[in-house]
């Protein structure tokens, strides 16, 4: 009994882990393009795209993501393990808030509310 509850608390540490990783990926991808000019097909474009260091930032965090999904995926039981990267979506959230400064209607948050609950189900 308490093997398997260490289990699942590994399972959920290292899957938000993971989670906060895909999520400040895309955080970081989308505070890359919003640094750019106008879109364009010219060497000067890509020049200024790939030097982009919150790109750089972005690929960073997306690989290391993807390996840590590995690891979680070679480990830990999919069925538990999958359901949790929904937390995603509450770090994007959070993030459209305090960092994006967007305004989120009642409706979404009610949203992520189900997202936790949902997760809360999975690893009891």
């Amino acid at each position: 009994m308490l093997k398997e509850v260490f289990l699942n608390f590994k399972v959920i540490i290292f899957t938000i882990l993971q989670c906060f990783l895909l999520a400040s990926g895309h955080i970081c991808f989308k505070l890359a393009v919003q640094k750019l000019g106008k879109f364009y097909w010219s060497w000067a474009f890509f020049v200024d795209f790939v030097s982009n260091w919150w790109l750089l930032a972005s690929g960073f965090c997306l690989a290391s993501a993807t390996i840590l999904w590995g690891f979680i995926l070679k480990h830990f039981e999919f069925s538990v393990a999958y359901p949790i990267t929904a937390f995603a979506y509450v770090f994007g959230m959070l993030a459209a808030v305090f960092i994006f400064q967007e305004s989120v209607p009642l409706t979404r948050w009610i949203g992520i509310g189900l997202i936790i609950l949902g997760v809360l189900f999975v690893t009891k």
